[in-house]
């Protein structure tokens, strides 16, 4: 992809359209919600079908290999489609840590530890036997590439709390450029219904990794793709909306006010999308930031709109606009704020250009 989806990719994005609005998506993220992650793990069973789990995992461990532009064409529809689950972490983050564990002639390069059997992962699949520890991450790696469990981290400052630790499989800590696996401990609330937040420790000492920096500006620019498909999801529902809501004798879409305020939307949200492209070419640390401050922007400015038009309807769990509005909030807070990337595009950009 060079700044344009190529023809097959945007197939891959159609395909997965199609996919994921036969899943019942909706149903499934209020499951989830609840606590019931059944039906969310049989949508990310049909999404490792298509091959969406493994498109970080090397070949060698059932993977495709592909790149980060691939990664922003699959991230950016479960933003479009609002899909539960730790997103970022099962598509990028994690495969990437768990590969930087492994040296080039297969053999681990991290002894120690072990990564915790978590909760059930779906009623076909039971737990990943204990042995399968960080002196494995092959094991762990081919169970993500098949959609057999997901994955998540901690990795503060951007990262404080490992989000839907008890969905997954595979859970991580990291810190200043070492790894290790993680504890969970005490759940907190998020604005995302289907986002719960955990508190995780280093279940033992950390090791150094050189793989976090890479994993870390890859969930951001994941991160950042399913911000800028949540946008276009919010834009969509408040075009369709102000075209069939009627107010003084015709559809609210016919006023400049609403018109305007859905251009701008739909302006800044294009003007995202080569940014994040650029980002999916480079992954070079200010151009993640500076897409992910766009994105953030993009869909908060979309949640804001799709707000305004649809009134107080919107705000009623029964609408479902919700199910984007609060995904946005959470998401542009996660993976680094929007504050920290704009100081790290400000410090890459000192740094060129030798400031003192």
């Amino acid at each position: 992809m060079n700044l344009v989806p190529a023809p097959e990719q945007a197939s891959f994005a159609a395909a997965l359209h199609d996919l994921l609005s036969a899943a019942e998506v909706p149903a499934a993220a209020d499951r989830w919600a609840d606590g019931d992650h059944g039906p969310g793990r049989r949508v990310w069973e049909r999404l490792a079908g298509a091959g969406v789990t493994g498109l970080a995992v090397p070949e060698r461990w059932g993977g495709l290999d592909a790149g980060p532009a691939d990664l922003v064409i699959a991230a950016e529809e479960l933003g479009h489609h609002a899909v539960p689950g730790p997103v970022a972490e099962t598509l990028a983050a994690v495969p990437v840590l768990l590969a930087g564990l492994s040296k080039s002639d297969g053999r681990p390069a991290l002894a120690g530890g072990r990564l915790p059997s978590m909760d059930r992962l779906g009623e076909t699949d039971g737990r990943l036997p204990l042995m399968a520890g960080l002196d494995e991450p092959g094991r762990w790696l081919r169970a993500l590439a098949e959609g057999r469990i997901l994955g998540t981290l901690a990795a503060p400052p951007w990262l404080p709390y490992a989000v839907d630790a008890d969905a997954a499989g595979v859970v991580l800590f990291a810190d200043r450029g070492a790894i290790g696996a993680g504890r969970i401990g005490a759940a907190r609330c998020s604005l995302d219904r289907t986002r719960r937040l955990f508190e995780v420790v280093p279940a033992g000492p950390l090791e150094a990794c050189p793989a976090v920096g890479r994993a870390l500006d890859l969930g951001a620019l994941v991160c950042a793709a399913q911000l800028l498909g949540a946008g276009r999801a919010l834009l969509e529902v408040a075009v369709a909306h102000a075209r069939s809501r009627a107010q003084f004798g015709g559809p609210i879409g016919r006023f400049q006010a609403v018109r305007h305020r859905l251009a701008d939307v739909a302006v800044g949200l294009e003007f995202a999308r080569p940014l994040l492209y650029a980002a999916a070419v480079t992954v070079a640390p200010r151009d993640v930031s500076a897409a992910k401050v766009a994105c953030s922007d993009a869909a908060n400015r979309a949640a804001r709109a799709a707000l305004q038009v649809h009134g107080a309807i919107g705000y009623t769990q029964e609408h479902g606009l919700g199910r984007w509005l609060t995904k946005v909030r959470a998401l542009s807070l996660s993976w680094g704020t929007p504050a920290d990337h704009r100081a790290r595009v400000l410090a890459e950009l000192a740094k060129e250009d030798g400031w003192n």
